[in-house]
């Protein structure tokens, strides 16, 4: 009989919380996207309603929610190609650690440039 910590290689570990992440990121840029789709057809509808749902997204809120968002599609990105070296590179699934770890350095790096540009955009400095 397997013990309680047998199962799946991932249980609690990094590739795990990849799979996790990539699943909730490509939902949230599905969600978005859905919305965008919507809302620009709305000038077609109502050129007015449009004018007011684009002014609701210059709030600090919709800001917050561009900074999730580029930090979602950038997360997703990076992934992807981790997900792609592990399974393509013959040596990928024993990097897999390593990559995945990389993935979360260069996320964390490029939204350290991203946000401090989002949030002078947002309070106009």
């Amino acid at each position: 009989m397997a013990s309680a910590k047998s199962g799946t290689l991932y249980r609690g570990r990094e590739g795990m919380w990849s799979w996790v992440a990539h699943r909730i990121s490509g939902m949230l840029i599905f969600l978005f996207l859905l919305v965008h789709v919507l809302d620009t057809a709305l000038v077609r509808v109502s050129p007015e309603a449009y004018n007011e749902v684009i002014g609701h997204y210059k709030t600090i809120v919709f800001g917050l929610g561009e900074i999730g968002l580029v930090a979602a599609i950038v997360f997703h990105a990076l992934n992807g190609l981790r997900i792609i070296l592990v399974d393509f590179w013959s040596k990928g699934t024993t990097h897999q650690r390593a990559l995945f770890w990389g993935v979360v350095i260069v996320w964390a790096v490029l939204m350290v440039g991203f946000v401090p540009r989002q949030l002078m955009h947002m309070f106009g400095a």
